[in-house]
């Protein structure tokens, strides 16, 4: 097992790394820039040590100083958490030139899922379901013209590099295509610094469903179920839960099968989550592979009564998992409420100093979080304040406790979505399980 681990991230999910390296008795090497430096995470590790100014291109995402942060500080290991570098092949291929394990996937893994348009050819030979799409990147207008001519009308015109509905498009006639294609690489360029798109079928109103995977490095691949997250705003989540009001244990095996299947197609090793579209048929489709932990992984420990970041840590010490398929069982239901800082109106950021705090708890109540009061919330960064987590036994239950846990969240001196999320919970087809992605824009 290590003895010390960097963690090259900040926020909650800094937090969260340094509690399970505590509990196995790892020692926690933290990082953070200048306007990190009254941090939570910084406090609770055994180290730190300061990576650069604000910005995130000077600090969290400076390969460099990440490095040498490690070799200064001799750990073994680095945990990438969520975010920042957290999905960069070159990050984890330079920790692997250096002898720094990489808590994570290899780099050649990596940088294959981190191509759509190779996921989704990797996905259609290993016959994983996928959307009719154009089976690969498009080199011009009239490509992509005769490529929608064939797939149907109307199409989604995607990044290959993307992610968070950037550089995406939906196209509904021949007419606007041209404009569309144009406008989806120019943003792609910007947001990535790739151009490359490619066209798939448009899937009306589907639910955005996801498999958690486990896989060791000696072969052994396991699934925990999946999630439902399909309350989304601009393709963020917001709000996510499991199991799925949609998914029963027969679809479940399906699905889950095909994630394990696509994992063990690409040896695949540590966690990482296999991201689907299903339609109102219940039919699913492969859309792309998260090669990290997900901010949402909680509501799967709690069904499962597996910690995520204790496996991840444990199979790149070289570890073989402890559990069998047969064994998962998801026990009751969860639910997690991302609660941010901004106007739960207009969705503005909204960093500043928080005056009052008051966290929720009892029964079934599980707060991920690195605010505290007084704390000064940068602009710099994601505005996550705190990952609002509840279980209880069955789904009707798991809406009243997270309504409670609602009700008694209590942040003073900046603006929350919370109270956008107790609209959610007293939203009837919310209750009802009735979902897609688009719920969010119709319900505001």
């Amino acid at each position: 097992m290590f003895k010390k681990i960097l963690i090259a991230n900040r926020g909650e999910i800094a937090v969260r790394i340094i509690r399970a390296c505590k509990e196995m008795g790892i020692k926690s090497l933290a990082v953070y820039s200048e306007a990190d430096r009254e941090a939570l995470h910084t406090r609770n590790a055994d180290g730190a040590i300061c990576i650069g100014p604000a910005k995130s291109k000077d600090s969290y995402l400076n390969i460099t100083s990440l490095i040498s942060a490690m070799e200064v500080a001799d750990a073994e290991a680095v945990h990438p958490g969520y975010g920042f570098l957290a999905e960069n092949s070159g990050f984890a291929e330079a920790c692997e030139k250096c002898g720094i394990k990489f808590i994570g996937p290899t780099s050649t893994v990596m940088r294959l899922m981190g191509n759509k348009v190779q996921a989704k050819k990797i996905a259609e030979e290993l016959k994983v379901p996928v959307l009719p799409w154009s089976n690969r990147a498009l080199s011009d207008e009239k490509d992509a013209i005769e490529v929608s001519k064939k797939i149907g009308f109307p199409v989604l015109i995607k990044a290959a590099s993307g992610g968070g509905g950037r550089g995406m498009k939906l196209v509904h006639t021949q007419a606007s295509l041209a404009a569309s294609f144009n406008m989806a690489k120019s943003e792609a360029v910007a947001a990535f610094g790739d151009g490359e798109v490619f066209i798939e079928r448009f899937c009306e109103l589907p639910r955005h469903i996801e498999i958690q995977l486990v896989a060791d490095e000696h072969g052994n691949v396991v699934h925990l179920g999946e999630r439902e997250c399909s309350i989304q705003r601009r393709h963020q989540k917001i709000l996510e839960e499991s199991p799925s009001p949609a998914v029963d244990a027969k679809l479940r095996h399906k699905i889950g099968e095909a994630a394990v299947k696509l994992a063990k197609g690409i040896n695949y090793t540590n966690v990482g989550t296999v991201e689907f579209l299903m339609d109102k048929n219940k039919n699913f489709y492969f859309m792309e592979m998260n090669t990290r932990v997900q901010v949402e992984h909680p509501i799967t420990e709690l069904v499962t009564g597996i910690d995520i970041v204790k496996e991840q840590i444990k199979i790149a010490s070289g570890q073989k998992l402890a559990f069998k398929q047969k064994s998962i069982a998801m026990t009751g239901h969860a639910i997690e409420c991302r609660i941010n800082a901004e106007d739960p109106k207009t969705f503005v950021p909204c960093p500043g100093k928080i005056t009052e705090l008051v966290l929720p708890g009892g029964p079934g109540v599980r707060i991920d979080t690195a605010i505290y009061c007084g704390y000064n919330v940068p602009s710099h960064y994601d505005n996550l304040l705190a990952k609002l987590v509840v279980h209880a036994e069955t789904r009707q239950e798991a809406i009243i406790r997270m309504t409670r846990a609602l009700e008694e969240f209590h942040i003073a001196g900046i603006k929350t979505n919370i109270p956008l999320h107790l609209k959610i919970m007293r939203d009837h087809d919310f209750i009802a399980g009735k979902t897609d992605i688009d719920f969010l824009s119709r319900f505001t």
